[in-house]
């Protein structure tokens, strides 16, 4: 066997025949071997490239990207590479050449939303297309363009005062009217943004930001001066308003780690939220924050002066026509991730507001809204200063957000005694939530402390500067989206407002002053979310609502015993994602308040209504 093997490995190794024939003798009579045709000169086998045979060059490659760079000559590619300008174009250069299959899906147009886009800043802007005057150098500036539609239609009722003046119906008698009303708004937001740095990994190195909203909006209701404090007004109205809701510069001031821990500076209109539900203060306003991160942003830090802008009073946006008003925010927060414990983020804060809005002023309908029609009606200023914990996060398989507030300070004129007073007050709330599979399930609760001794030299009712809460139910419950006059006790004073949890007797959330002679605010509620499809929501919640204390109210009112049940709120909202993204939200909301006797005893009215009702369609389009 082993001259066999070798003679084998010989052939297979191409040995000339001699050192074969060595070997081993060549056997008897062997056959003939057959012919091999080779191949002819300049061909090969395919798969296989003769050594030293050169490839012919490819033909020049054609560059139809708008924004790349002009390709090198063939002689420097092989036959399978091709040029992009930069990494952020990688993807895009293949769409020219339809042969690309596997990534035709980002091969779009420009207003295609859900894709990769020059618009929304997935690529930087090409030098070549900046012009020289603007203050932009390098390959690293992104142009952000977004819009919004914002859509709502709203049948309601509520509690409405009768004109004293004026009826609407001839024989009409009773403090209270007819409810029902009818809101539609439509609100366009457009924001331009230019950013530097690549903030994918890192925060930009500086930001010029501007947000406009453009409203127009429609009301009808029932009676006379609600809508306008003059009698002889329709009780219908269109109006519009264009509010600058942002335009700030954010400033990065330097990295402090390898982890891009950082400071940034931001001034001018932007967004401000105090805690994690913005139970305190959630606006758009005028300030300038300090902020910025430590140990590889385990800890994140604000420091914050803000000088509130006036509001459009139908609108809600900001106008910045007119003078900010004498109304000052100050605060501080620091947010430390992973405590207490793994999976909690606790936000320590200190909130200063400062009023001094001393003077008398009527909103754009012609009521007046600082003082508030309360008391003697003195104008008054006020210091108010809030210590809060927040926490928010996962303990085990429960989900839990919660707030505390204390507050302290001093208010110059006290609604019942005239006098300067103390302001004591206190505020806590929590949601508990429990995820099984599809479903999760929710318990809330929130006291706010009232004046429970409204002639005494302090003041105890919690209030807000600016809330807009995201709980409870949110604008889908029927009590925190709508306002409720407080009629028979003050003029154009409210129970509560509009998007607010906290029963205040404000003459406005918008423009009025907080208002600590208050009877508070005590909830209790149970709910859902179900994702029942990954494009639809249906969240279902139940509230039951009280007075904390009613001692202002009958004060207010001048009556003996009033009781402190509200009544319990009923509502469910259906949310549809179409593309199960947040580039097209549709939602449908119903509620229902079931008065308690303390809601009877406050507006009972002649048309016996028992129950109040709230409709809220809200369509919202992204790009």
């Amino acid at each position: 066997m082993l001259p066999s093997l070798m003679q084998a490995v010989a052939l297979i190794a191409g040995a000339p025949d001699e050192v074969a024939s060595a070997q081993a003798p060549a056997p008897e009579a062997a056959p003939a071997p057959e012919a091999v045709e080779l191949p002819a000169q300049g061909q090969s086998i395919d798969g296989r490239r003769r050594p030293g045979a050169q490839a012919e060059l490819p033909a020049p490659i054609i560059q139809n990207n708008v924004g790349a760079v002009a390709p090198p000559p063939p002689e420097a590619f092989n036959s399978d590479e091709f040029p992009v300008p930069d990494r952020w174009r990688l993807a895009k250069a293949l769409c020219p050449d339809k042969g690309f299959i596997g990534i035709q899906n980002v091969c779009h147009s420009r207003w295609d939303p859900y894709h990769q886009n020059f618009l929304k800043g997935d690529r930087p802007i090409a030098k070549d297309k900046i012009p020289s005057w603007l203050p932009i150098h390098g390959d690293d500036w992104f142009f952000i363009l977004s819009g919004i539609s914002d859509t709502i239609v709203e049948p309601r009722n509520f509690p409405t005062p009768a004109s004293r003046q004026i009826v609407e119906r001839p024989q009409q008698n009773g403090v209270f009217g007819r409810g029902e009303s009818l809101v539609a708004a439509q609100t366009f937001i457009g924001s331009v943004a230019l950013i530097k740095g690549s903030t994918a990994y890192k925060p930009p190195d500086i930001e010029y930001r501007l947000t406009l909203a453009f409203n127009v909006n429609y009301v009808n209701v029932q009676e006379r001066r609600v809508l306008n404090v003059e009698p002889s007004k329709k009780t219908h109205r269109t109006d519009q308003f264009v509010g600058v809701q942002e335009l700030f510069i954010d400033k990065h001031l330097g990295n402090k780690s390898d982890h891009y821990d950082f400071d940034s500076l931001r001034i001018g209109i932007q967004p401000f939220q105090a805690d994690f539900r913005g139970f305190l203060f959630n606006d758009n306003q005028l300030g300038i924050r300090l902020f910025g991160n430590r140990d590889n942003n385990r800890f994140q830090y604000n420091l914050a002066a803000i000088w509130r802008l006036e509001k459009d009073t139908n609108s809600g946006l900001n106008d910045v026509t007119t003078m900010p008003r004498d109304d000052f925010v100050l605060f501080g927060n620091m947010f430390l991730q992973d405590f207490p414990i793994a999976g909690m983020t606790s936000l320590v804060s200190a909130t200063a507001n400062i009023n001094r809005e001393n003077d008398i002023k009527v909103d754009d309908n012609g009521f007046p809204i600082v003082p508030v029609l309360l008391g003697d009606l003195k104008p008054r200023k006020y210091e108010a200063y809030y210590l809060g914990y927040s926490v928010d996060g996962r303990l085990n398989r429960f989900n839990l957000s919660a707030s505390v507030y204390g507050l302290l300070g001093r208010d110059s004129h006290n609604l019942f005694t005239a006098r300067e007073s103390k302001v004591r007050g206190f505020f806590g709330a929590a949601e508990l939530s429990y995820d099984i599979d599809w479903m999760r399930f929710k318990l809330s609760g929130l006291y706010a402390s009232g004046d429970k001794k409204p002639y005494n030299n302090t003041e105890t009712g919690f209030d807000a500067i600016f809330e807009n809460p995201v709980f409870a139910g949110a604008d889908t419950s029927y009590w925190i989206r709508q306002s409720i006059p407080f009629a028979g006790g003050g003029r154009v004073v409210n129970v509560s407002q509009r998007n607010g949890l906290l029963n205040d007797l404000r003459s406005s959330k918008d423009q009025g002053q907080s208002n600590f002679n208050n009877p508070g605010t005590i909830l209790a509620g149970v709910g859902a979310d179900l994702d029942v499809l990954p494009q639809l929501r249906i969240s279902p919640q139940l509230n039951r609502l009280w007075f904390a204390t009613t001692e202002t109210l009958k004060a207010l009112r001048v009556e003996d015993s009033i009781p402190k049940s509200i009544g319990w709120d009923l509502s469910t909202a259906i949310v549809y994602r179409p593309a199960m993204v947040q580039n097209a939200v549709f939602r449908l909301s119903g509620a229902v308040l079931d008065p308690g006797k303390g809601f009877k005893d406050l507006f009972t009215n002649s048309k016996g209504q028992k129950r109040y009702y709230s409709v809220l369609f809200n369509a919202i389009l992204t790009f």
